[in-house]
């Protein structure tokens, strides 16, 4: 049987290595060939040294041009049944080209975290208050990209909850699937236990301003006492783009380490004793803590950390804090008692067994897709608000990014740019 083609555009290429947007795009890669797509990646970004090579997992790699109408001429080429954008912004850009070019194709927006909801919560630190405030810009472009799309996929339950607290969004167009891991659940056996662990870890990618948020509170408000708590005891920050702010954090004297980027993210944390994790604000679930589950690597992190990832009864492979005070206290008693910490490890296997088991949720979501493009016409005939969002505002979408591309035909971008 021909295989149903599937066309992902990425605002860029991922990086699995840098960051969990990166590993959450390449999980949903693998579920849509398990659901039995051909696939094809476009990205009008220009590849890094560390961008993933697709070709590997049998991915086909095409670069195209931001506001160019080449774009169309490819689409209809592919004709693929199914387009995925990798975020709204993208969604943005593309959306209307597929819906011209591709309209029978499912068209699904991979959310990976909700902007809008982590801008709320950057705003209430920035500002200091206990409100929380969902209706910003990001929110009225997000919500809007997720009402033109036949279905979006969000890594969070609690996203799930606030986006049908304060939007008029029907459940039929979201679609949860956690962060799973890409190795299997490990048993206990083969991972470093207590005695073999020592110093305390953090890791993040620092463009993510919550990472950089977290490390740097991490040094200024929770080490200074900790390190006292914890004698001869290190800390060390990994992760991608360590930019100048968080180089400045690095003081040997006071064994607070940058140590910059780690190819092999799992066996880094594997040898470390506690993962410290004091996220201040954000949205989405964190790829650091499955990470850090496949390592047996107990986590003390922030209610914010920890949302829709612990399980029925709360549990959590390591500690929840929501102050300062106790997260030191938490960090201090799950570092000195080895009961404690195998109890905290072996709660992250089993949340990694009955939370984020991908058997869980691929042969659900493979039967939920063959449903949307069985009764497509009548599912987007339910959702009036999006074919009104469609109708009307990406007219303006459309006729900006036509008079671009006539401007650029006068005035061409720099190829370094890889938009315009």
């Amino acid at each position: 049987m021909r295989k149903k083609k599937a066309l992902i555009i990425g605002l860029v290429w991922p990086e699995p290595g840098s960051s969990a947007a990166g590993s959450r795009i390449i999980q949903l890669l693998g579920l849509l060939q398990e659901s039995g797509y051909a696939l094809t990646f476009a990205s009008a970004a220009q590849k890094g040294p560390y961008s993933f090579s697709l070709s590997t997992l049998d991915i086909e790699e095409v670069p195209i041009r931001l506001n160019d109408s080449h774009f169309d001429n490819f689409l209809k080429r592919l004709d693929p049944q199914l387009v995925m954008f990798d975020r709204f912004v993208t969604e943005e850009q593309y959306g209307w080209r597929v819906s011209e070019q591709c309209p029978a194709a499912l068209r699904i927006l991979d959310t990976e975290d909700l902007h809008s909801l982590r801008e709320a919560r950057h705003q209430q630190v920035r500002q200091k208050t206990d409100s929380l405030h969902p209706y910003n810009d990001i929110a009225k472009r997000e919500m809007a990209s997720i009402l033109r799309c036949d279905l979006s996929i969000l890594i969070s339950e609690t996203e799930m909850s606030w986006i049908q607290q304060h939007f008029p969004i029907p459940s039929s167009l979201l679609y949860y699937i956690p962060f799973l891991p890409s190795l299997p659940v490990p048993s206990g056996e083969s991972e470093k236990g207590y005695e073999d662990r020592r110093d305390l870890v953090f890791i993040g990618n620092y463009l993510h301003a919550p990472n950089l948020d977290a490390a740097r509170y991490l040094k200024a408000h929770i080490w200074p006492s900790l390190s006292k708590k914890l004698p001869g005891v290190h800390l060390y920050l990994y992760g991608a783009y360590a930019n100048h702010a968080v180089m400045q954090l690095h003081q040997p004297r006071e064994r607070f380490w940058v140590a910059g980027r780690t190819p092999e993210v799992i066996s880094t944390l594997g040898k470390y004793r506690l993962l410290l994790a004091p996220l201040r604000f954000g949205a989405g679930a964190k790829g650091k803590f499955i990470d850090a589950m496949c390592s047996g690597t107990p986590v003390v992190t922030t209610p914010v950390g920890a949302e829709s990832m612990t399980g029925p009864a709360n549990e959590w492979n390591g500690s929840i804090c929501t102050d300062d005070a106790s997260f030191i206290q938490e960090t201090t008693r799950l570092y000195q008692n080895p009961a404690d910490w195998e109890n905290a490890q072996q709660k992250g296997y089993w949340l990694l067994q009955h939370k984020f088991n991908r058997t869980l949720f691929l042969d659900s979501f493979v039967q939920h897709l063959a449903g949307l493009h069985q009764r497509l016409e009548a599912h987007r005939t339910e959702n009036f608000l999006g074919q009104m969002l469609s109708y009307h505002g990406l007219q303006s979408t459309k006729y900006k990014s036509l008079w671009i591309e006539e401007k650029n035909k006068t005035n061409p971008p720099s190829i370094s740019s890889g938009t315009s």
